[in-house]
């Protein structure tokens, strides 16, 4: 509770922001009249509404759209252009893909096998769920992998606490029957409410109460392994999360001369094995915070399942069983997903001629990732859901023998998707962010603000470039845990940018760090959506997020550092300055 007399201040609190910011930064362009402190009066005015989020963080990106023309700072058409350029258009389509996995359960089907032939060893399981949760989370949004992730986990660890409360009454657990939980999204409480009164019968046995303790820190451990590894599965892919996408959008707009450095095949050649070292040691870390390090207890070398292990089996297979086989529309839903991700790593390669210069001509030049996105995603609203019928061509069939029903069919079924379903699940707060986040970025270029911000930073160049890219990591690792992950890469990789230039260091030398570092939201439940899922599910404490949080950020933090000093350095050729970096911040 605050003391009596803050709570006036506290009531009055979202006003005070609201409105003293502007009064209060308003000499700021008043004082110098020129067109940087004008960019900088707005952008520091939508950094403290980011921060503090008091109005909503898409209506804060809207900001631009009124107060960059008022003030001079640049017209009105060129900053509207930054709502929906390439670069959005590239996370809209992706997210319709992503649209059309959650529709069809196709992301649930995935998950369920993988969990069935990994097994349900506790290490294993563990590594299941992560593995399941990050590969989801490079394609579709973290918070809807770990939403759908969570019950899984939830109705896995339910069964393990009945069957363990049956194997220790009185009365023999022969005979049993382990009834699958249905794994509704929406059932949070009851499932909570299950585990709660099966870990409250604990007997007066030591042995028992050990063991109460040691299935109490597994829950912990295998809940949080599911946020974590969203979080760190959406850095793998350049639609995966929003920073990713903040860094390919202000890459194009700050170096339009860079001929597209940063698209899907390279940022996957770059952030894929990051992901997959980060992943292993998440997984070693979380094993030996809540497991502890009995390797025959935790991986079932040379024993034989246990009962509780059986019923957790039991429950996954129910819940695969009632899927039933791969339905048509699912099918076609993976085909297309298959089909993108092939024209992305094979548009421009690198190493050979892509289909867009070799199909068509000057395609280099013109097509760019948000092309393929696109045209699956139009796909997915014109290929039928069913096999078409051709039940009014079958000649044998008198009109008289036609149901009604039968004439009434269309020839095509309704599509894969429906405009309806993507505009109640699309994100849109997320798209007007990223836009607001690239108007920001155009005007502080072409307003000379960044052109500004790198001079003032000219004496961090005695400095060692790995060492900055480490403290910049670190920095943004810190700052995402109070700040949205895309907020806070749309406030930094300017700055980051300005600061490359002003030392004379290739810009993604400081700003993949950077980008990586604004998805290691670990600490807190506030921190990013998959850790409000898991901390509402009322399992783990903020203090155990925050103890294994804070490792996993330091982890982090040396994997970046690692990867971009590494495979990093001939990948994107950082030992250099190019001549695009030079050139086009002054024009």
């Amino acid at each position: 509770m605050a003391p009596t007399c803050l709570q006036p201040l506290l009531r009055y609190r979202s006003f005070a922001i609201l409105f003293l910011t502007p009064l209060l930064l308003l000499p700021l362009p008043l004082v110098v009249p020129a067109k940087e402190a004008r960019c900088a009066y707005i952008m520091i005015i939508m950094a403290v509404y980011w921060c503090t989020e008091v109005i909503p963080l898409s209506v804060t990106s809207l900001m631009p759209v009124v107060f960059f023309p008022l003030l001079g700072v640049q017209t009105s058409k060129k900053v509207c252009l930054q709502y929906l350029n390439s670069t959005n258009m590239l996370f809209f389509g992706g997210l319709i893909v992503a649209i059309s996995f959650e529709q069809w359960n196709l992301h649930k089907r995935i998950a369920l096998r993988v969990l069935l032939i990994l097994g349900v060893k506790p290490a294993l399981l563990m590594l299941g769920f992560m593995l399941v949760t990050a590969f989801l989370s490079m394609w579709i949004s973290n918070t809807a992998t770990t939403a759908m992730m969570v019950p899984i986990v939830q109705a896995v660890l339910d069964e393990l606490d009945i069957t363990e409360h049956e194997l220790t009454t009185v009365e023999p657990a022969t005979g049993q029957t382990n009834t699958a939980i249905e794994l509704e999204e929406k059932s949070k409480s009851g499932s909570t409410a299950v585990s709660a009164v099966s870990n409250e019968q604990v007997t007066d046995d030591p042995k028992s109460s050990e063991e109460t303790k040691r299935r109490k820190s597994i829950c912990k451990g295998m809940t949080l392994c599911v946020c974590y590894a969203a979080s760190i599965g959406g850095t793998a892919t350049l639609t995966g999360t929003g920073p990713n996408v903040v860094l390919k959008g202000q890459m194009n707009q700050l170096y339009p001369d860079s001929n597209d450095i940063v698209d899907f095949a390279s940022w996957f050649a770059f952030s894929f094995p990051n992901m997959v070292l980060m992943l292993t040691l998440a997984w070693l870390w979380l094993q030996c915070s809540f497991m502890g390090l009995n390797i025959k207890k935790n991986w079932g070398c040379g024993t034989q399942k246990t009962d509780k292990e059986k019923a957790a089996y039991s429950v996954l297979k129910a819940e695969m069983k009632k899927l039933g086989p791969m339905s048509y529309a699912e099918i076609n839903v993976l085909l297309l997903f298959i089909l993108l991700v092939l024209l992305w790593f094979s548009r421009n390669p690198g190493f050979i001629k892509g289909w867009a210069s070799i199909l068509f001509k000057g395609g280099e030049k013109y097509i760019t990732d948000s092309v393929p996105a696109m045209f699956v995603a139009l796909l997915l609203f014109v290929l039928p859901a069913h096999k078409p019928k051709c039940i009014g061509w079958n000649t044998s069939t008198s009109d008289s023998e036609e149901t009604e029903e039968d004439k009434k069919k269309q020839f095509f079924s309704p599509p894969l998707l429906e405009w309806n379903v993507v505009q109640r699940k699309m994100p849109w707060n997320i798209v007007l962010l990223l836009g607001g986040g690239f108007a920001l970025a155009d005007a502080s270029a072409n307003s000379g603000l960044s052109a500004w911000m790198g001079r003032q930073m000219t004496p961090l160049g005695s400095i060692p470039p790995w060492a900055i890219a480490s403290v910049i990591s670190f920095i943004t690792a810190v700052c995402t845990e109070c700040t949205s992950n895309v907020a806070t890469a749309t406030l930094f990789l300017p700055v980051f940018s300005s600061l490359a230039e002003s030392i004379r260091i290739h810009p993604l030398y400081v700003m993949l760090p950077g980008t990586l570092s604004a998805s290691f939201a670990f600490m807190l439940p506030v921190a990013t959506p998959p850790n409000a899922i898991v901390f509402s599910y009322g399992h783990i404490r903020v203090l155990d997020m925050v103890k294994s949080g804070l490792v996993l950020n330091i982890i982090g933090v040396c994997c970046v550092s690692l990867a971009i000093n590494t495979w990093g350095r001939p990948m994107f050729q950082l030992d250099t300055f190019p001549a695009w970096a030079n050139s086009t911040r002054n024009q």
